[in-house]
């Protein structure tokens, strides 16, 4: 296994980046302060199946987020490759539309019989905000109860106007919503996920609350009658559920999280996973509630181009056609299984969490987590992966890279339980600590 691998054109790219793009780049999550300061690769130059090669020419194994989740059957896949190359082939954009989108309209709607009718976005955060403003004009009330996270913009970050901890739990503690116009203010309501007398409480108190926007499911199982409780409330207010299908929609069941447990919202978002690396997002909805979009103003050129739509429907068939919906939880259970043994083998603490195909363990050590987290990645990188302490999984992780990754887990646990019976895990840092990350309560 390698050791100390040189990431030196990477670090400096981002470096230079950070002097020329607000923050380095374009999504928080891929920042590399949230894995190795001074020593994540940073950038790709090709990625295929679940390996990635990077500016330095070192060929990594991805055991960790997977394009954010969006990759579920892996990077380069060729059956979407191949469809995305043919749509570029004849045109991806003119000023006729694509007929594509009324394809993929017809086999969401089959997936989801409760729904009637469909609109498209490149983006997860633009498909939350749609259904929110769809939601809002058909019932004609601006107030939104919410849990979880559901993107950056102005709707969202406005709860954190009326009380700077609104959104501790869903988004990141403390966070500044500098720039979201003062007038949104007492628009935003949070409640935490199974406690459904956080949301009677916010019902009670303000009676002209017209949606309740949530994730039916994330990090951990509803409790009994939760969701059924959360639908209870909507109809009996009047109010329009939307089901923020953006993150675990296709891996817990193909179609959505919300068909395992029964529960129809009346509007279900999703983006990433659906079209494997393409931007594409979709709204589905009640056909009543979704013609309210007809009562606003709802339009995007980019909308309207062919690549995503087909990059759509070729990851959709595939993933039904494979059952990747049980690879992922074969992935999720063998992962855990590699964290939970190797841990009990060398003493180590740790905690799982997160549903299967979203995996995840913190370090159970107060105040020196986020010190052994960021030492894992460096640990896991020196041996040729690309890891944290969760797992994206992906129909390309397969059995030969659990084996390699098991045996890579094993020289990290042993190191860092070296490194924690030293006193000062932090001096086996090569670089800063690891900020952050997401802090949520799903």
């Amino acid at each position: 296994m390698k050791k100390k691998i040189s990431t030196k054109k990477g670090v400096a790219l981002w470096n230079k980046a950070k002097k020329i793009i607000p923050g380095g780049n374009q999504l928080l999550s891929k920042r590399s302060e949230m894995f190795l300061p001074d020593g994540w690769p940073s950038y790709y130059r090709k990625a295929r199946g679940a390996e990635i090669c990077d500016l330095d020419g070192n060929r990594f194994i991805d055991m960790s987020i997977m394009g954010i989740g969006s990759c579920v059957l892996g990077y380069a896949d060729p059956d979407v490759n191949k469809a995305v190359s043919r749509a570029i082939k004849e045109g991806s954009m003119s000023t006729l539309n694509s007929p594509e989108e009324v394809e993929l309209a017809e086999l969401l709607l089959r997936i989801h019989p409760w729904a009637g009718m469909v609109r498209y976005a490149r983006s997860g955060g633009e498909a939350a905000s749609i259904a929110v403003r769809i939601a809002r004009a058909y019932t004609g009330r601006d107030k939104v109860a919410f849990c979880g996270y559901h993107g950056w913009h102005d709707w969202y970050l406005s709860a954190n106007l009326a009380k700077k901890k609104n959104l501790d739990g869903h988004l990141l503690p403390g966070l500044e919503p500098k720039g979201v116009p003062r007038g949104l203010q007492g628009l935003m309501f949070p409640f935490h996920y199974n406690k459904i007398d956080e949301l009677k409480k916010i019902i009670a108190s303000h009676k002209d609350i017209g949606v309740i926007i949530m994730e039916p499911m994330k990090g951990q199982e509803p409790q009994k009658g939760f969701l059924e409780s959360v639908r209870k409330i909507a109809n009996e207010i009047d109010a329009v559920l939307i089901f923020d299908e953006i993150t675990i929609g296709w891996k817990l069941v193909f179609g959505g999280a919300h068909l395992k447990y029964g529960v129809n919202p009346d509007v279900a978002i999703f983006a990433k996973a659906m079209s494997n690396g393409y931007p594409m997002a979709a709204v589905i909805g009640k056909k009543d509630v979704m013609q309210s979009a007809q009562d606003t103003f709802i339009s995007s050129t980019y909308w309207t181009e062919r690549i995503g739509p087909v990059a759509a429907l070729a990851t959709i068939k595939k993933m039904k056609k494979l059952n990747v919906v049980k690879h992922l939880a074969w992935a999720g259970r063998t992962v855990r299984d590699i964290w939970q043994n190797s841990a009990k083998k060398h003493g180590l603490k740790i905690a799982l969490a997160g549903s299967l195909p979203l995996s995840s363990f913190v370090f159970d050590y107060e105040g020196k987590s986020q010190i052994l987290k960021t030492l894992f990645v460096q640990e896991m990188l020196d041996r040729g992966f690309l890891a944290s302490t969760l797992l994206f999984s992906s129909y390309a992780h397969k059995s030969r890279h659990f084996r390699l990754y098991a045996k890579a887990v094993d020289i990290a646990f042993g190191n860092i339980k070296h490194a924690l019976d030293s006193g000062n895990p932090k001096k086996f840092l090569r670089g800063p600590v690891a900020h952050s990350d997401f802090k949520r309560l799903t």
